[in-house]
């Protein structure tokens, strides 16, 4: 991608992680979480509009699985301004998840956070899944607790695809940048592989955010940083306010330049908005 503030006016930022959901609909068994009510994406579009928002992303909730019906309905409803991420089955086809990704799917998500046991990330079935999601120019976006992303996060970069690590990478408030998932994150944003939502603060475990963005921003992150807002805010919804949420943006990154970057550009490139959509159809705005 190119290393600099996007100049096109179409883009006024991206919310990099959303959901939508409506309770009727069915939920997977052994889930740790449920939708209280019913969010539309046209609820979203007006809480993006509301703070002038042009453009975000919708993260498949762990909750539905791979029934990613809601979403790809969404997509097809808001074409230009939704982009989104699905969770797939392992043998998926190629041409399927091509079929998806011309839908407006640009990544597939492991949800994998609270699991006592994980799958087996370097086996055949998820070393051939991570190759097709490489093949079809997507990404792989990555939700996992900071102690286990010091082992999926390598394995998953020595693949070729490029990761997309969730809420600042889950990280343990007793060990904050010193953690091992952290420093691993730290090494991808470094060789530039990876990319890292800020989004969700109140999952940090009270540690502030500061200090996380700091040391991805000394690791050369600020081109490999997005934000996201986690609206509706499922299990931490008392007392969250989208302003706030981009107050806190403006908190963390004071710098315009580097705020716009992630405010803008980066999402634009990563997740295939404006211009940066006409490279996506090619499969290079990723890597180039």
């Amino acid at each position: 991608m190119s290393e600099r503030v996007t100049d096109d006016p179409e883009i006024t930022g991206v919310d990099g992680h959303a959901h939508v959901m409506l309770k009727a609909a069915p939920l997977v068994a052994g889930r740790h979480s449920e939708p209280h009510r019913d969010v539309t994406p046209e609820d979203f579009l007006a809480v993006l509009d509301r703070h002038g928002v042009s453009h975000g992303v919708l993260t498949q909730p762990s909750f539905y699985g791979t029934d990613n019906s809601l979403l790809l309905s969404a997509l097809a409803r808001y074409p230009e301004r939704l982009r989104g991420t699905a969770i797939v089955p392992t043998d998926i086809a190629l041409d399927d998840l091509a079929t998806l990704r011309a839908c407006g799917v640009c990544g597939i998500r492991l949800n994998w956070f609270h699991r006592e046991t994980l799958p087996d990330i370097r086996s055949a079935d998820h070393a051939r899944l991570l190759g097709r999601v490489r093949e079809i120019g997507m990404h792989v976006e990555i939700y996992i607790e900071g102690a286990k992303l010091a082992d999926v996060l390598p394995a998953v970069r020595a693949t070729g695809v490029v990761a997309v690590i969730d809420h600042f990478g889950s990280p343990e408030s007793a060990t904050g940048v010193d953690g091992a998932g952290f420093r691993e994150l730290i090494k991808g944003v470094a060789a530039g592989d990876t990319w890292v939502k800020l989004s969700g603060p109140y999952r940090l475990g009270g540690a502030p955010a500061e200090p996380y963005v700091a040391a991805l921003l000394d690791a050369g992150g600020m081109h490999r940083m997005v934000w996201g807002s986690d609206w509706p805010w499922v299990s931490f919804d008392d007392g969250r306010d989208y302003q706030r949420c981009l107050d806190d943006l403006h908190r963390w990154i004071p710098d315009p330049e580097v705020r716009a970057a992630v405010f803008r550009s980066n999402p634009a490139a990563l997740f295939g908005f404006g211009t940066a959509a006409r490279a996506a159809t090619e499969n290079t705005y990723l890597n180039e």
